[in-house]
């Protein structure tokens, strides 16, 4: 199953320039790298990234996250994902940017 991220184009690039990342200020505040389901996706871009431009989208494969992924209750009491260790580039099965259209992200056909 695979797991997302979504990264400001700055939080991108730094994650592709060091190798790895602690995530955006707020996972860092949380001590954990927020991530979403597919089905989680659009709604965390509207709650959290609304009209935010140059967005990137990166799909985890769940069972290589090991033991440092857990499913623990979040918005609403769903099961969101959450890695308790640093995102590394070599996570990342494959990335889509996110434009916005309309005020609202294009979602790429590979998401699941």
């Amino acid at each position: 199953m695979l797991v997302y991220k979504i990264l400001r184009a700055a939080e991108w690039h730094a994650l592709q320039d060091k190798g790895v990342t602690e995530g955006a200020p707020i996972d860092l505040a949380d001590g954990f790298v927020h991530l979403s389901s597919g089905e989680q996706v659009a709604e965390t871009l509207r709650l959290h990234f609304t009209g935010a431009e140059g967005l990137a989208l990166l799909a985890l494969d769940s069972e290589a996250l090991g033991a440092a992924l857990r499913w623990e209750a979040s918005r609403g009491g769903e099961d969101f994902p959450h890695l308790y260790r640093e995102l590394r580039i070599g996570d990342v099965i494959w990335s889509a940017p996110l434009p916005v259209k309309n005020n609202l992200h294009v979602l790429p056909e590979q998401l699941e």
